[in-house]
């Protein structure tokens, strides 16, 4: 029962899970989701990047403002990967063999009084998790970084109008170098065909702060959510790396 004592609002909730759970689904058929096929611990892996990054307060799960979860918690959930598997017939060691394969690193594991906790460290929507808890920042260090966004052509002319927006996540997410650099494993999807530089001094020098995912994707609130288009260093198309004019 919920806390007002009726069956209504936790049939809502489930229904309400299930929903969310199915459009992943429907994304992951249509090709989004990355990975291929119905793999067990490969789908156990994308289903726990949903958990973790945008469904903590649907689910009720007791997550840590560093987004720290309790694998056995996330075991309990009454939810199906796409490969129609229980959560609840998977086993930490499973968990853990997802989060080893997993070539982004997305999760981090932690072991704390004999316990295994969870977290995706980075691309989280849920406001439970707090920035400073889950990411380290950085400055002086960023400065010998490139900083580069990978977008799309559908999204230039709100990009130009507006900047970057971190939409419904909670930070604009940069990589340190190009789609093809070997050691960019996270932080820009392989198909962008936009790259937005970021003089990253200036920005730093006007306050913006920056932090360092464990996984090495650089992420920004910017200021209220917003990278401002005077923060760009260059703009070129991708892979013929030919200016674009903004």
């Amino acid at each position: 029962m919920c806390i007002h004592g009726c069956k209504t609002c936790n049939l809502d909730m489930v229904v309400g899970i299930e929903e969310v759970v199915g459009r992943w689904k429907m994304r992951e058929r249509d090709g989004g989701g990355g990975g291929s096929g119905k793999d067990r611990v490969d789908t156990l892996g994308r289903l726990l990047t949903r958990i973790l990054r945008h469904m903590p307060s649907e689910l009720n799960l007791d997550m840590r403002s560093d987004g720290f979860v309790k694998v056995h918690d996330v075991l309990k959930l009454n939810l199906k990967t796409f490969a129609n598997i229980p959560l609840s017939s998977h086993t930490v060691h499973e968990i853990k063999e997802a989060v080893r394969r997993d070539n982004k690193q997305r999760f981090t594991l932690l072991e704390e009084n004999g316990e295994i906790l969870i977290r995706a460290n980075q691309g989280h929507s849920t406001t439970i998790v707090e920035t400073e808890r889950l990411l380290k920042p950085q400055s002086f260090h960023l400065k010998k970084f490139r900083c580069v966004h990978g977008t799309y052509r559908k999204n230039w002319d709100s990009i130009l109008e507006s900047g970057l927006k971190c939409m419904t996540r909670l930070h604009v997410h940069f990589a340190s170098g190009l789609p093809t650099d070997g050691e960019v494993i996270s932080g820009m999807r392989r198909d962008v065909n936009i790259l937005i530089f970021l003089d990253i001094r200036n920005a730093l020098a006007e306050g913006i702060k920056f932090y360092i995912s464990d996984n090495k994707v650089i992420l920004t609130e910017g200021f209220d959510g917003v990278v401002p288009v005077k923060y760009f260093e260059k703009v070129e198309s991708w892979p013929a790396r030919k200016p674009i004019a903004f």
